[in-house]
């Protein structure tokens, strides 16, 4: 009993030292602007025997690392919902093909001039493939780019990645089959696609009877609801285990048979932040198992494969884009995205550890590109506004004359010349526009949203799409008829130097000669003085504007409640 309780506690104290080091290690990571992948990683490296060596309990953090991957492929499969699969554009699906096709070709090529054999070779090809949706969703998402143009091209061609991992594990666990049949006949392989077909046919059972009414009994408890989720993934993982399969698949098929829930949304958000603490427990895991001392054997290897993801990738999109009409500006920052390989590239990899058809230090290397790319790639996103114009003129091979694809179908408006360009068509820009109408004024709004835009358009307004912090673009604008230009963007995106894009957005078009009034929006009244100086004529700041308004309104009926009570009582005299 003693001894039991010396191992339990142990493993207590183990697991409270990775969360410890992962915390400082995630606290670093924070600092540099890195995404928690790559603090996990390092964590992982760093508990494992060529460094702290923490990790002892194995069973324990094996256990942990398999639910983690189980729930993340859930999460993948909740995504894949057919009706979304299906409003795929051809610009996702050419581009998410051709750049896995690109990079498994030109990246199993490189791998046999490095010297791998043809089997490593194709692993590490394909691991190269995949980008991490969970990072790149993130920066865009704090750049408040999600909804851009090249943000919806970059989460189409990631969604078609994505079904690319699910056919890459579903091959790899078939090949595993196979593996075993040449020891124990064919009908390991019979009885492999007896029950992966048996397990399909379980989802579907349960999505057509059992997942929509249970989900909305379940729903009435959140917390029921996560729960319920969590023991779907599990089980499928440990029925697909059983079944030859593999968890990952098992856990994936779970999350695909609540795809097209109403409920898979709360369920996604509810369930990432224990995804992302249990996939510390894979990372801790795959680090116990890489020797860094032998990392140094594989740093040629692993500089020559992230040179070519953090160039090639890009440059595939672009052609890719380039060639369908797109601007090169838009397929510059679509590239930049998938210039990283993503945790399913080190799933990938592990699995083929597990299989035996690539040795542990294959996995390695894999690791060490994926700092590498994820890394350099998270600077390359979150200043990719800064990057672009050093590249720009270097681009225009990429971009065809016109660019078909970035102009709009609709009837433009024609007319006498607008009086006010409205940078940003949110809500508030919106609004703004249709009381300007209602004054008879003519705006033209300018949005990077296809969407916004027309919406815009449906109010009967004139409409450009566009980057308003394109320099390019902006030149183009008819600046000479407008009386003022009323920039509704918010600060998000601090560049190399830290400037404040609205002062970007005002130095570019005082250089252009504008000679008329602009307004800016903020939400921050310290930086009045300094949005002033770079060339603003009135600073608007919606929230206390509208605070201002609505006390007013408030105040003035107030006055007319007292003067009427006032002159109720002096009637009464």
């Amino acid at each position: 009993m003693r001894s039991m309780e010396f191992v339990t506690q142990s493993a207590f104290t183990e697991i409270m030292a990775l969360l410890i080091l992962a915390t400082v290690t995630g606290l670093v990571g924070t600092l540099l602007r890195q995404p928690l992948i790559v603090s996990f990683i390092a964590s992982g490296l760093l508990a494992g025997p060529s460094a702290l060596n923490i990790v002892r309990s194995k069973d324990q953090i094996d256990l942990l690392s398999h639910i983690g991957v189980a729930v993340l492929l859930f999460l993948v499969g909740i995504k894949l919902d057919l009706k979304l699969i299906r409003s795929l554009g051809a610009v996702s699906i050419l581009t998410g093909v051709g750049q896995v096709a690109f990079t498994s070709v030109f990246g199993f090529g490189i791998g046999l001039a490095l010297g791998l054999d043809a089997i490593t070779s194709l692993y590490v090809a394909v691991a190269l493939t995949f980008s991490s949706t969970i990072i790149i969703v993130k920066l865009l998402s704090d750049k408040r780019e999600i909804d851009s143009l090249h943000g919806q091209i970059a989460l189409g061609f990631l969604i078609v990645q994505d079904l690319i991992v699910v056919f890459a594990m579903i091959v790899l666990a078939a090949i595993g089959a196979r593996g075993e049949a040449d020891a124990d006949g064919a009908e390991e392989v019979i009885g492999v696609v007896i029950s992966g077909a048996m397990l399909v046919g379980l989802v579907a059972i349960l999505v057509r009877y059992v997942a929509k009414p249970l989900t909305e009994r379940l729903a009435r408890t959140p917390e029921l609801l996560v729960t319920f989720a969590l023991a779907l993934a599990v089980t499928f993982a440990a029925i697909g285990d059983a079944a030859g399969l593999g968890k990952e698949i098992g856990g994936l098929l779970a999350g695909v048979s609540l795809a097209s829930n109403p409920y898979r949304e709360m369920i996604a958000a509810r369930l990432a932040p224990l995804r992302d603490f249990l996939l510390l427990f894979f990372f801790v895991e795959l680090g116990a198992g890489v020797d860094i001392s032998h990392l140094a054997a594989h740093m040629v290897a692993a500089a020559v494969f992230s040179i070519f993801v953090l160039i090639g990738n890009p440059i595939i999109v672009l052609a890719i884009m380039g060639a369908m009409g797109y601007r090169k500006r838009t397929g510059f920052l679509a590239g930049l995205t998938v210039a990283q390989i993503s945790e399913f590239s080190l799933i990938f990899a592990a699995m083929g550890v597990s299989l035996g058809h690539i040795a542990q230090d294959v996995l390695g290397l894999v690791t060490l590109v994926g700092l590498v790319t994820i890394t350099a790639s998270t600077y390359m996103i979150v200043y990719s506004h800064d990057i672009y114009p050093w590249f720009e003129r270097f681009l225009g091979v990429f971009e065809r004359k016109g660019t078909p694809r970035e102009r709009w179908d609709e009837p433009q408006s024609v007319g006498a010349p607008q009086d006010v360009l409205i940078l940003g068509l949110g809500r508030f820009g919106a609004a703004l526009g249709l009381r300007l109408k209602e004054r008879g004024l003519r705006p033209l709004g300018v949005d990077f949203n296809p969407t916004a835009v027309r919406r815009w358009m449906t109010f009967g307004l004139d409409a450009e799409y566009g980057d308003a912090t394109d320099p390019e673009f902006i030149a183009n604008l008819p600046l000479g008829s407008l009386r003022w230009i009323v920039s509704t963007i918010p600060f998000h995106r601090p560049g190399l130097s830290h400037e404040d894009s609205r002062t970007t957005l005002l130095q570019i078009i005082r250089g252009l000669g504008y000679q008329g009034r602009i307004a800016v929006t903020s939400h921050d009244s310290r930086s009045r003085d300094g949005l002033t100086a770079a060339g603003a004529d009135v600073v608007l700041e919606p929230f206390q504007n509208a605070a201002d308004r609505a006390a007013e309104i408030v105040t003035a009926d107030t006055e007319i409640e007292e003067q009427r009570r006032g002159g109720g009582q002096a009637n009464a005299l």
